[in-house]
């Protein structure tokens, strides 16, 4: 076989540089025969297929082959994971492959099944068969579950109206906050532009703020001379609906138009167009449907009925019964030879340690240590909180030795800590890992943990509780700890149901003579409002934890929203206080959405807890929740199991919700290369798509096109490294002008959503107007036709080499705060612009017409060009310029 050519970033991004378009496959038969051709870089899978059957029939062996449709291609893709192309209606260059080597092989049956699993992996950026391939049964479990759930949710979209898919995919955008100064200021009230989608007509209405939606509607139909009333408002340059019978002055694109001093611009679309859409949609999810129905799986045969399985709860474990493990081994431990190995261990409940550490002998070895000890916690196995997770460090341990001017092995000072005379301790790796299993059972058993590398910084006995349960997928270099779980009973040993904890408690409650159900004296009180009324983030006294526990019932009461601070009182290495807890929690007040979210803290682990605060949340209207988003993607991190409260919220409200769902799918999608959250985060994303059937073609039309956008990135910045001459701005412009004209960036970057904003329809790329920036990572000037208004452009920025999810948040918390003020009556006309982060170090910024900078604004006002800088009335000056009155 012929070399492969080795540098794939030439081979798929130089697309475009010459006229040459074609590119040499080599093809793998299943007959064993190789074949090599040339074949068009921009064709079909599908075409490339039927190029290689013509050519095969000069081949031996081609009547073995078969039928060609009972064939399908697989690659290495560019992630080197094997990836089986079962959409074919996918080009050469956007598939990618790491070699440009196409392997033929038999097609299984289920094919409908299968495409839909391929077009799910391409478009969440990890193929289905990878999840298959981890044989995990809480992977497959949450999967069937999520799969069961998704068809069902299909099948009431199917059985809804076109009104109910309007409501859910494109909800009124409204807003709450007061209207008397709008209301006060327009008193004669608004020019509003009116427009017909079917013709040219249009005609202005002057309108009161507090007209509502059918008024409006009754005036345009009236003026138009039209007396058909099957229409909806659309705003005219996006696809934004005003629906519902609310006053205008709730709806935010007006507010947003008044207060920039514009006329608002709605268009009558015909109630046809939406029914169109609707229409599609169901016969989308009704193709997928019937497919699954009409090819059925064999039934299974019956199953003989399995004897109820025994089990221990783990509070009938005898008190004497502390937790151990057994520490075997660990193998790949990178560390110097003549180094002194030891493991740390502690049982933890969020950030809060439960009982002592316990630590290993010292091992020294060449290749493998070995212990075979037992580590023994000063903690009964019959008061192990729920959530209690085990968490290892290991660490070499070697003599202090004076600093020396070398700067060799710096990096570890870091980590560095002394822990005895002359004793040095660095970190090499660490790992987590549950008590319980997802169903609640006690591990036992032989277990290897593959340790992560990387510490973060300023670490509890170099313990790192905060960090991920997944152990590190890189099994290949992974520092490996072998240890087992002892059993304390002959059967499995299981945390009770909800049920039996509310028993439990109700035990305590009437075994107990003199209960303490608070109502504490005078002086008790006073104590307990200072402490609630202080700052949320004061450290806790054990005595002032005490007094909360003591006077809980108070707390609910008078404070209930000092939840938090009961919650970190709770002895959690008592289940009798446990018990107490989920009782009291059954009684205690719903808390506002706003401060529920600090109950999703790493600090709060318990899942009683976490389902009370998902269930708060549940008040949030769908605008609130966007701005939070961003946020609850994070707090899965710390989730430990993949079925829990907070991802069937989430799903819930993204299928329910169309913009939800939009910015859900990116928020995950982007942190995909993360090898700590890829699974979880691909789990929810599956079970995403399944539910929402219609969405994934616009999805994957917006993957697409930003892989587009980052081959010619990759175009501009390889020839910025290869053209050193004067003229390489010029040639590299025209370089990436004649890319973005070939035929399938076009048709891939054209019609489509901006994932910065999905009621935006972008109509195609306006070449002339495109730019890349000179700054260090080449970010890409993109400018856009917008499809639902001729002559509108809109710009983006593609920026690929930086991480925006800083700017995302400096960006959120301005926009939160913009939130703040206008509840109280604050309006500072803030409109941050809009950044998302959609893969590793790279995402999308919005450009921002008609800005200016704060150096012009500050030369404009300043007679010298030297002192602008320090003009320190220019920037006030201008924005008062700005927004007179």
């Amino acid at each position: 076989m012929p070399p492969a050519k080795t540098d794939q970033l030439d081979q798929w991004a130089e697309s475009g540089l010459d006229e040459d378009d074609q590119v040499i496959v080599d093809f793998l038969l299943p007959t064993g025969v190789y074949i090599q051709m040339e074949v068009p870089r921009e064709s079909t899978i599908q075409h490339i297929k039927l190029l290689l059957w013509k050519e095969a029939q000069t081949y031996p062996l081609f009547s073995l082959l078969g039928e060609m449709e009972g064939h399908m291609f697989e690659c290495v893709n560019q992630a080197a994971v094997h990836e089986e192309l079962e959409d074919e209606s996918r080009r050469l260059c956007d598939v990618r492959p790491f070699l440009p080597v196409l392997k033929l092989i038999t097609r299984n049956c289920g094919r409908a099944e299968r495409l839909l699993d391929s077009k799910i992996g391409v478009l969440i950026g990890k193929g289905l068969h990878e999840l298959d391939a981890l044989q995990d049964q809480e992977v497959k479990d949450f999967r069937s579950k999520m799969k069961r759930i998704s068809e069902e949710r299909m099948q009431q979209m199917q059985l809804m109206s076109w009104e109910d898919w309007l409501r859910c995919c494109y909800s009124p955008q409204l807003e709450t906050g007061s209207v008397e100064n709008l209301i006060d200021k327009h008193e004669g009230g608004i020019k509003i532009t009116m427009h017909h989608d079917q013709s040219q007509d249009t005609t202005s209405l002057n309108v009161s703020l507090n007209c509502t939606v059918t008024e409006l509607m009754d005036q345009a139909l009236k003026k138009l001379q039209t007396t058909r009333r099957e229409y909806v408002l659309r705003v005219s340059d996006k696809l934004e609906f005003l629906f519902e019978d609310h006053p205008l002055n709730q709806y935010k694109y007006i507010r947003t138009c008044l207060l920039a001093k514009e006329s608002p611009h709605l268009t009558m679309v015909h109630c046809s167009f939406i029914k169109d859409l609707f229409e599609k949609e169901v016969s989308t999810i009704g193709s997928v449907l019937a497919r699954k129905m009409s090819n059925p799986p064999l039934p299974l045969p019956p199953k003989k009925r399995a004897p109820t399985l025994l089990h221990t709860c783990v509070w009938k474990v005898p008190n004497k019964h502390m937790f151990r493990i057994n520490l075997v081994k660990g193998i790949k431990v990178n560390a110097e030879d003549t180094a002194k190995i030891q493991v740390r261990a502690g049982l933890f409940h969020g950030t809060e340690l439960l009982c002592k550490t316990a630590v290993s002998s010292e091992s020294s070895s060449r290749s493998e240590h070995e212990w075979n000890a037992t580590l023994e916690f000063e903690i009964a196995v019959c008061d192990l909180p729920r959530m209690a997770r085990l968490c290892f460090a290991i660490y070499a341990v070697m003599d202090k030795v004076k600093k020396q001017k070398s700067t060799k092995n710096t990096h570890l000072n870091k980590y560095q800590t002394i822990r005895k005379a002359g004793k040095v301790h660095y970190p090499i790796a660490w790992v987590n890992t549950m008590v319980f299993d997802y169903r609640g059972q006690l591990k036992t058993g032989d277990m290897i943990l593959h340790c992560w590398s990387s510490f973060p910084d300023e670490l509890e006995e170099m313990l790192n509780p905060i960090g991920t349960i997944q152990t590190n997928p890189y099994t290949e270099n992974a520092t490996e700890l072998h240890i087992s779980f002892h059993m304390y009973s002959t059967q499995p040993v299981v945390f009770p149901p909800f049920d039996k904890i509310l028993e439990k408690a109700a035990d305590i409650v009437g075994a107990s003579d003199s209960m303490t159900m608070g109502r504490g004296g005078k002086k008790f009180y006073i104590e307990l409002k200072e402490i609630m009324e202080r700052d949320p983030l004061s450290q806790l006294c054990e005595n002032e934890k005490d007094l909360i526990w003591t006077l809980r019932y108070d707390c609910r009461e008078n404070f209930p929203q000092s939840l938090p601070k009961l919650l970190l009182s709770v002895k959690w290495s008592k289940h009798e206080d446990m018990a107490q807890l989920q009782a009291l929690l059954q009684i205690w007040p719903k808390l506002s959405p706003r401060d529920a979210l600090e109950l999703l803290d790493f600090n709060y682990p318990d899942q009683y807890v976490r389902e009370f605060a998902v269930n708060c949340l549940k008040d949030m209207s769908d605008d609130e929740l966007l701005q939070y988003l961003l946020q609850l993607v994070q707090v899965l991190r710390y989730e430990p199991y993949y079925d829990c409260a907070l991802s069937r919220f989430l799903l819930d409200r993204a299928q329910t919700s169309r913009k939800i769902g939009h910015f859900l799918f990116w928020h995950l999608r982007s942190e995909m290369h993360i090898s700590a959250v890829s699974v979880h985060f691909a789990l929810i994303l599956e079970a995403y798509c399944r539910g929402s059937i219609p969405h994934i073609e616009v999805l994957k039309k917006q993957v697409e096109a930003l892989n587009k956008l980052k081959a010619v990135n990759e175009l501009i910045k390889l020839g910025t490294i290869k053209t050193k001459n004067k003229t390489k701005d010029a040639h590299l412009k025209e370089a990436m002008m004649t890319c973005l004209r070939q035929t399938g960036f076009i048709e891939t970057l054209s019609d489509l959503q901006s994932p910065l904003n999905p009621s935006i329809l972008f109509a195609g790329v306006n070449v002339e107007k495109c730019r890349y920036m000179d700054s260090k990572m080449k970010p890409l000037w993109i400018v856009y036709n917008n499809k639902l208004l001729t002559g509108d452009t809109l710009g983006i920025i593609f920026k690929n080499g930086d991480d925006l999810r800083q700017d995302m948040l400096t960006l959120q918390i301005l926009r939160l705060m913009d939130l703040l003020w206008k509840e109280a009556n604050l309006d500072l006309r803030i409109v941050p612009y809009g950044c998302l982060a959609t893969g590793d170090h790279s995402g999308l910024i919005e450009v921002v017409s008609s800005a200016d900078t704060i150096a012009n604004i500050q030369k404009t006002s300043s007679n010298m060009a030297a002192a602008a800088a320090f003009n320190k009335d220019a920037l006030l000056n201008w924005l008062k310029d700005k927004n007179s009155g």
